[in-house]
């Protein structure tokens, strides 16, 4: 793996030189634009609006426009924006990771020390690990200065996950959605009931991207001149509309699974 980012991370006076690598990769399967006349590849090119003339990479600058001017931008002025934050990642509070709302979640970088036996690394985890909590820091990267809190797996490793700042969260005020509808008790209990059945312990490699794997099926067929047989799945169909019975049936359904 190629590092993204070098810095360090610190907690209190404690400081931990390390390096970020991306955790997560895209399981989806890479598509070319091509011409339908004759399958050539078709590229996307960085025109000048005024002279339409394409414009190379060493020509292009970050423009923002300012009263109907643009000021241009180079690296040293997200640098100068804030300095102490570029290669640092300060955890200023410990909290819990279950009060982290999943929709604030982002993507996740794996931290690695730069020494393999760095005590203070092995310190942060096994205290967190102890005390069940997580760090909440901030750092730039790429420019932009991200939320993060910074988290444990497997015993040994802390993980930087970025997570959304609160005013990117967008208001639920305009839903559609009634304040106050009437649960009976045996609904809710019904419905419990059917939670408690398909409850079970968290474990994601348990699922796969089949929709990739049925995709690349049927292009490996196509390139043989064949088409792939997919199945189809059909959807379960309740008997009324009446919600208790509804309930009642999906717990037989799962007994009888």
């Amino acid at each position: 793996m190629r590092s993204i980012w070098k810095g360090s991370l610190g907690f209190g006076l404690v400081s931990i030189p390390v390096k970020l690598y991306s955790a997560v990769q895209a399981s989806s399967l890479d598509f070319d634009m091509l011409d339908s006349r004759d399958r050539a590849r078709i590229r996307y090119q960085r025109v000048n609006e005024r002279t339409h003339k394409e414009v190379p990479y060493d020509k292009i600058v970050k423009g923002y426009k300012l009263n109907d001017d643009y000021v241009i931008m180079d690296e040293h002025d997200f640098a100068d924006a804030a300095p102490e934050k570029s290669k640092v990642i300060e955890i200023e509070s410990f909290v819990d990771i279950a009060d982290v709302n999943p929709m604030y979640y982002e993507t996740s970088y794996y931290t690695e020390p730069d020494t393999k036996n760095n005590k203070a690394y092995a310190l942060l985890v096994q205290a967190l690990i102890k005390s069940k909590k997580a760090g909440l820091a901030r750092f730039v990267l790429r420019s932009t200065e991200s939320l993060c809190i910074v988290h444990p797996i497997e015993e040994r490793v802390l993980v930087v996950t970025r997570i959304r700042f609160a005013q990117e969260i967008r208001s639920t005020e305009d839903l559609n959605i009634a304040d106050d509808i009437n649960i009976s008790k045996k609904e809710l209990d019904m419905g419990l009931a059917l939670i408690n059945q398909y409850a079970e312990h968290f474990d994601v490699s348990k699922f796969k991207d089949e929709y990739n794997d049925e995709l690349l099926k049927i292009i490996q067929a196509k390139s043989k001149g064949k088409r792939a047989t997919v199945k189809k799945l059909k959807p379960q169909k309740a008997t009324g509309d009446d919600l208790y019975e509804q309930l009642m049936q999906s717990l037989n359904t799962k007994k009888g699974a």
